[in-house]
């Protein structure tokens, strides 16, 4: 395993072209895609499931213009139950991909196209909210099999893979961050600067451990006999 610091240009400014969006929580979606195509009308969004039915609705008679579904830029269809959707190289090579890096433009341009479906992007912004884990355990009566089937996977996993590389791409981790957001990209000229997306990015490296912290808290705290194995259909 090789880890090494940033040895390329960080870009100051990013224009919003390849937006890459995973939301549970679809409040205000609708300011922040709008928001987006005013500065940028080419911008192209990514998603899947309820979330691109949403961006689509949102995009009206045109959507096919401004849209693609996750399932047709990776090529893989979503695994049954909504398991295995955005868990793709092809994903998460777009959110971790340095600029400027000669050898990440070649992986994203050159060795993704060679697996088939066309060649990879860099994702500009990131937008993801998770699956309500805090508020299904709050629920009288949830079960330990419920709260399990509520962990979210590849939510966090492209939302700390793009607070890891603030500098090439924004993340957004909730509805209230959008106004502010469009209006900074209204602002600059229809792009989002490195400060904001730095600020951005702690938001969601907090909001992730935050998550991951009551998950682990809830299921320590259970017993297996009484509170885990009752719900489970053993052979």
């Amino acid at each position: 395993m090789s880890i090494r610091e940033n040895i390329y240009q960080v870009v100051d400014l990013i224009k919003p072209s390849h937006v890459l969006v995973s939301v549970f929580d679809k409040d205000g979606l609708d300011i922040l895609v709008r928001g987006i195509l005013d500065v940028n009308p080419d911008a192209k969004f990514y998603s899947t499931g309820g979330t691109g039915k949403k961006i689509v609705e949102i995009l009206g008679k045109d959507a096919s213009k401004n849209y693609l579904s996750v399932e047709e830029f990776t090529g893989a269809p979503e695994m049954e139950g909504g398991l295995v959707k955005t868990l793709h190289p092809k994903i998460h090579a777009g959110l971790l991909a340095e600029r400027g890096n000669p050898a990440h433009e070649g992986y994203l341009y050159r060795t993704l196209a060679s697996m088939g479906g066309g060649p990879g992007v860099y994702f500009d912004v990131f937008v993801g909210n998770l699956y309500p884990f805090t508020s299904v355990i709050a629920k009288g009566g949830t079960t330990s099999e419920t709260a399990r089937v509520n962990i979210d996977i590849g939510g966090p996993a492209m939302t700390m893979a793009s607070a890891k590389n603030w500098h090439s791409i924004a993340v957004l981790t909730a509805p209230a961050q959008y106004p502010g957001f469009v209006g900074e990209l209204k602002a600059n000229g229809g792009t989002v600067g490195l400060a904001r997306r730095f600020a951005l990015a702690a938001a969601a490296m907090k909001a992730i451990g935050e998550y991951r912290t009551a998950i682990g808290e809830y299921f320590s705290g259970l017993d297996f006999q009484k509170d885990v194995k009752p719900f489970l259909n053993v052979r």
